[in-house]
């Protein structure tokens, strides 16, 4: 893995030979990584891995023709290779209207952000070793565990850069720490999984294992003896393990190729009112330690902090430069991409942001509800916003978590749920999409 500067140098260095090649513009990523992990089982090693990986990606424009080509090889007969397979490639594409680099005057300029996602230390894998087995030996101590499904701990680090014939180009490094445990808990077929996991830029700020560990126990031991609630209608909560998956809908639907396609359930939305009065939802890309921040977008492009919805009303779609040229619009600095193909937009640091009433609140709203915990399947469809999923939960009654639920389907539309959503104040930063607590006044719950 290369160092930010060597590798912002042979990627500036690729897209010079690109343009010198005959390429009317160019751009090149490279991506370097290293990950180490141990994983263990019953106290015994199971496996202890060391990996490292670099690719570099060049893209060749003709006009409006243009082609993606990627090598692991570094070397300099390689990078010729790449040059003039991709160009290549780029003259006999078909014409795209809407190809081409993003707008010079909306690329970085100056000194990158500091976002402070690099941790200089590396533990060693004796470390990694010790961290898994405290969390195992935490989820084994819960009365009611009676078996091991593994944990591990990890570390990892990467390096971007990204260079364009527009004019930018940048690099940064990220680093990585993570902690897994899973268990089973019960005795045949009444046994039931569950597991917990926390990750961060810096080892200082990873969650002790023991913590995950005993985490992981507790939630197996209370899925136990699971029943099915009485079909019909229910308000429902979504715990944050899983509340953040309605804003993965929700930015898949904004995305600029979505409206452009008209792929969308929100086709029509912009600036009128998609989500409850009060609800806002962020995307922040420069948050410190943010496990998804970034100092530029795939293209270059400068990032912000942007409401993507304020007080329910939807603000902006998210585009890299293809789509936003569809729209008629600007980038909105939320491209991304991997060495091998053309950008997409994507959200970076995604939160809903908490509302006023605590999770207590929100469980006592109603005499009955239920509590979803874990989502099953793919029953979303992008283009209506019907909504039908597997679940498993628990009930709730009087504002108290009641025995755990399984075998369930909860169903409703994106449409009306986004328009009745109440975000709880239990919000924290644990993940790259995060939301608090959600409840959804209505929904139809059925059996799987």
């Amino acid at each position: 893995m290369l160092s930010p500067d060597k590798a912002e140098s042979i990627v500036e260095s690729l897209v010079e030979r690109g343009i010198r090649a005959g390429a009317t513009a160019a751009d090149a990523l490279y991506a370097g990584n290293g990950s180490s992990s141990v994983q263990v089982r019953l106290g015994d090693l199971e496996d202890v891995s060391r990996s490292e990986g670099e690719e570099i990606g060049l893209r060749l424009f003709v006009g409006q023709r243009s082609a993606t080509a990627a090598s692991s090889d570094l070397s300099d007969e390689a990078l010729t290779v790449l040059v003039e397979r991709c160009l290549a490639m780029a003259k006999e594409a078909p014409e795209d209207p809407y190809a081409g680099l993003a707008p010079s005057e909306q690329l970085h300029r100056g000194d990158l952000p500091g976002l402070d996602v690099h941790d200089e230390r590396e533990p060693e894998p004796a470390e990694l070793r010790v961290r898994a087995i405290e969390a195992e030996i935490a989820a084994l101590a819960v009365a009611g565990v009676t078996n091991s499904s593994g944990a591990g701990a990890s570390a990892s680090a990467s390096t971007i850069a990204l260079a364009t014939s527009g004019g930018f180009s940048g690099a940064y490094r990220t680093t990585g720490h993570g902690c897994s445990a899973g268990v089973i808990a019960g005795e045949g077929g009444a046994m039931q999984r569950d597991h917990a996991w926390h990750s961060a830029h810096h080892l200082g700020d990873l969650e002790d294992a023991a913590e995950i560990g005993r985490r992981a126990g507790e939630r197996a031991v209370a899925r136990l003896n699971p029943k099915r609630p009485k079909p019909g209608k229910y308000p429902i909560l979504f715990d944050p393990r899983v509340s953040s998956t309605l804003l993965g809908h929700f930015s898949s639907a904004i995305s600029g190729s979505s409206i452009a396609r008209k792929t969308s359930f929100l086709p029509d939305k912009l600036d009128a009112e998609v989500f409850a009065t009060g609800v806002t939802i962020v995307d922040d890309p420069l948050r410190k330690r943010g496990l998804r921040s970034r100092p530029f977008d795939g293209e270059g492009v400068e990032v912000a902090r942007r409401e993507l919805v304020s007080n329910g009303v939807l603000n902006s779609w998210i585009a890299e430069s293809a789509s936003a040229r569809q729209l008629g619009i600007k980038p909105t600095g939320h491209a991304a991409r991997g060495v091998g193909g053309a950008p997409a937009a994507a959200p970076s640091n995604l939160y809903l942001v908490a509302g006023s009433r605590s999770r207590e609140e929100l469980l006592n709203a109603f005499p009955e509800a239920v509590l979803i915990i874990e989502l099953i399947g793919q029953g979303v469809n992008g283009v209506t916003g019907d909504y039908s999923r597997g679940a498993v939960g628990f009930m709730v009654r009087g504002g108290e978590i009641a025995e755990p639920v399984s075998e369930i389907t909860i169903a409703s539309n994106l449409i009306q749920m986004f328009a009745t959503l109440k975000p709880g104040s239990d919000l924290e930063f644990r993940r790259g999409i995060d939301a608090p607590t959600v409840l959804i006044p209505e929904m139809t719950v059925g059996a799987a």
